[in-house]
């Protein structure tokens, strides 16, 4: 029997991926899912309601079909449960908006110049990346990322509240669209929380906590993160989608800076895209790449690395915690060991 010579339908599969991601962006563009949760399920009708040509609607209907995300039969075409609820604009998890985002200029263009980036250990991107001072991308993520963030939010929300000790004062870091303080502030009538971001994403927190009805015990500074003054008696301290930005020595800095400022009690709740010790997986593990294409020094950090900060700047006791619905993970940290 003659061994089966090695494919490279894989490589090309890998070589095409931009394709599959233009073909969901068209999709979600058009709005082809929302047509058909609408009733419209034949092509003439998807067509006019997604003011398209039958021709183009066609192909692109088949292509989202083969990517998995509708059902055919015959010539009708229907969601499949994850188009419907997360691909749908009526629906509250619709994550069409992160398009916006997860497509925009400086992650794309990061990409488009890895190899640069790979040789020479950091973004080709002009500047410091996404880490310029007010890049104003962050506001295209503070209004894009909030479907995709809420279940870490909710769930952050529930587990400090889990651990029954009074909730009174929050500071949230780099706060961006400001649900992460939001949702505790709504499960803590009493909490007030200082969002911290540059001042144009601060608006975005900002709306939320008036959408919110929060907005009362919703304060803002404004700055740099590394460089504005904070006063004490903080409950909780959120790290949330910050630290991977940096270099570590860069943030201990931060965090040496955040430890006189937390009570006895207090945690910091830290969320992070978690690499194992090997860093090929789980799949999230890519996430570093996704650094080195747009930021000088930031990396995707595993656990014992992310211990290691916190222990260098002074804090005790971390823990590491799985979120349902989410790639990645939440490590709370206690100001002293237990």
């Amino acid at each position: 029997m003659e061994q089966e010579l090695p494919s490279p339908v894989s490589i090309f599969e890998i070589l095409n991926g931009h394709q599959r991601t233009a073909t969901l962006k068209a999709a979600i563009e058009v709005e082809l899912f929302t047509a058909i949760q609408e009733g419209n399920h034949e092509l003439s009708s998807l067509a006019k309601r997604c003011q398209a040509s039958e021709r183009g609607i066609r192909m692109l209907a088949d292509a989202v079909t083969m990517l998995g995300l509708l059902h055919k039969n015959g010539t009708r075409y229907e969601l499949t449960p994850e188009s419907e609820m997360f691909l749908t604009k009526s629906s509250p998890a619709y994550v069409g908006g992160t398009v916006e985002f997860m497509l925009a200029p400086p992650l794309y263009d990061g990409f488009r110049c890895l190899t640069e980036a790979v040789r020479t250990g950091g973004t080709a991107l002009d500047d410091q990346g996404t880490t310029t001072e007010e890049h104003p991308e962050w506001v295209t993520f503070a209004r894009a990322m909030i479907p995709m963030m809420m279940p870490s939010a909710k769930w952050i929300a529930e587990y400090v509240a889990s651990q029954q000790q009074p909730v009174t004062h929050v500071l949230d870091i780099a706060a961006g669209h400001g649900i992460f303080g939001i949702e505790i502030a709504k499960r803590f009538p009493k909490a007030n929380i200082v969002a911290v971001d540059w001042p144009n994403v601060l608006e975005v927190a900002k709306e939320q906590a008036q959408a919110a009805g929060v907005q009362l015990r919703y304060g803002t500074l404004p700055g740099n993160a590394f460089e504005v003054e904070y006063q004490g008696g903080y409950d909780v301290i959120l790290l949330t989608n910050f630290l991977h930005h940096f270099d570590s020595q860069t943030c201990e800095g931060l965090l040496r800076k955040l430890h006189p400022v937390l009570n006895e009690h207090g945690l910091v709740i830290t969320l992070e895209f978690v690499p194992n010790e090997d860093r090929v997986s789980p799949a999230s593990a890519d996430f570093a790449l996704v650094m080195l294409a747009t930021t000088p020094a930031g990396d995707a950090y595993t656990f014992k690395e992310l211990e290691t900060m916190f222990s260098h700047s002074g804090f005790g006791q971390s823990e590491i915690f799985d979120v349902p619905n989410s790639k990645e993970h939440v490590i709370v940290t206690h100001k002293r060991s237990l």
